[in-house]
């Protein structure tokens, strides 16, 4: 799935980047919290799609990824904002990233809504 292979890219990246790009004293602050949201965007969709046959809960895993998402690009802003992120180009390149894996993964909802999958 595209948003899984979205979210994996994302994983890899945010956690390089809190460990290689912050300074120590966020590797257990707002470093971890990043890289805990968004491991989960990427968790829950493994879940969903392991419920894939059970459509309000596909949907539900789902959600929960969009809003680990929203969570991540929370964590990203706070970080630059702050000064602890100070590489820009980095910084615009991971929140393209995730805006972009938000839309997918809210365009995917939808296209799960609208399928014709018996429910269980």
């Amino acid at each position: 799935m595209e948003i899984w292979q979205l979210a994996r890219q994302a994983v890899i990246t945010i956690h390089e980047m809190s460990l290689q790009e912050l300074p120590k004293f966020e590797l257990y602050e707002e470093g971890c919290q990043i890289r805990r949201s968004i491991k989960s965007v990427k968790s829950n969709i493994v879940e969903g799609y392991g419920r894939r046959y059970y459509k309000q809960k596909f949907i539900h895993f789902l959600v929960y990824a969009l809003s680990s998402n929203d969570e991540t690009i929370d964590h990203l802003e706070t970080l630059y904002e702050t000064g602890s992120l100070k590489n820009l180009k980095l910084y615009e390149s991971l929140h393209k990233h995730l805006e972009l894996l938000g839309k997918k993964i809210n365009l995917f909802i939808q296209s799960v809504k609208n399928e014709h999958i018996s429910e269980r």
